[in-house]
């Protein structure tokens, strides 16, 4: 074990619930296994590469083809988007997504709950390289909460003197037994963004069902989505907080192709229902304020 690991080891590792591993490309790696569930957090990015309830099939999906390295982005689990979603919105040179994604993080608390549950926190702040892409100050937090119920709370803090404005996401990737099998209830009669069509704006009919390539940001909603996805038996409950766009993705064939961190049939393992703050949905953080947005996940079987 090298000596960065021993540290966060003997800083905050807790007994029979939670340990610091090299993981995959080596990378820091926080390894929950407690009483309801197990998870992997890596801390490049915050990045949360699994979870499964005792009992279940991974609910979260990894691309076999992903990167793990500091500066590349990791292709599956739940990718943490800010202070900007997809491109950015005036400069395209820079990352797209945001840039804490692609960074170390720093791991701030660790704590077993009372009901068994186990909570790990992550921080990154502000620094010379963050505010030549991004001028400002910021101490971003990302607290998750492992039960049956996986909880990700991403608490932006304003320490500046002016208010800044964001977009985000917290950019979850669901594995399911087929994309073109499953329906997203949850976002009927509401007005979306289709992306693989510039951005024209569409009324949802009935559940969301995957025929094509989907990238659709739907718009003021801030209800719970359920994925039922019959060839795995079960339905994924994504419920949120204090968000108001629900993005829903999926390359299929022609966009995995295209994607070299994607494996070109691994469309149809996967599916991407994410709690955002995209488009319309701007967050203002005061001087001195804070912001969260955070999702819940859970399973239900059939």
């Amino acid at each position: 074990m090298n000596h960065s690991l021993q540290r966060l080891n003997q800083r905050f590792a807790l007994a029979d619930a939670l340990s610091f591993v090299a993981g995959p490309g080596d990378l820091p790696t926080a390894r929950i296994h407690n009483r309801h569930a197990r998870a992997e957090i890596c801390l490049l990015g915050a990045h949360i590469l699994s979870f499964q309830p005792h009992g279940e099939e991974p609910v979260l999906w990894m691309s076999r083809e992903s990167n793990f390295a500091v500066g590349k982005a990791i292709r599956g689990g739940i990718p943490v988007c800010w202070p900007w979603f997809a491109g950015h919105p005036t400069d395209s040179s820079k990352p797209s997504h945001g840039f804490v994604r692609t960074a170390l993080w720093s791991v701030t608390d660790t704590r077993n709950l009372a009901n068994g549950e186990t909570q790990i926190e992550l921080g990154i702040e502000s620094n010379e390289e963050t505010l030549a892409l991004w001028p400002h100050r910021f101490e971003l937090r990302l607290r998750a909460t492992v039960g049956t119920t996986l909880t990700v709370e991403l608490i932006s803090h304003n320490p500046g003197e002016e208010a800044f404005t964001y977009t985000g996401a917290l950019h979850s990737y669901f594995t399911v037994g087929d994309s073109t099998e499953i329906a997203i209830h949850g976002l009927a009669d509401g007005d979306y963004l289709d992306k693989t069509e510039s951005f024209a704006r569409k009324t949802q009919r009935g559940p969301i069902q995957i025929s094509g390539p989907t990238d659709r940001i739907y718009l003021d909603t801030d209800t719970e989505c359920v994925i039922d996805d019959p060839g795995l038996g079960r339905r994924i409950h994504i419920g949120k907080s204090n968000s108001h766009t629900t993005v829903v993705w999926n390359p299929w064939s022609s966009g995995a192709a295209r994607l070299p961190d994607f494996g070109d049939d691994e469309y149809r393992g996967m599916v991407c229902v994410e709690t955002a703050r995209a488009a319309e949905d701007v967050a203002t953080v005061p001087a001195g304020g804070e912001d969260r947005l955070t999702a819940r996940i859970w399973i239900e079987r059939e």
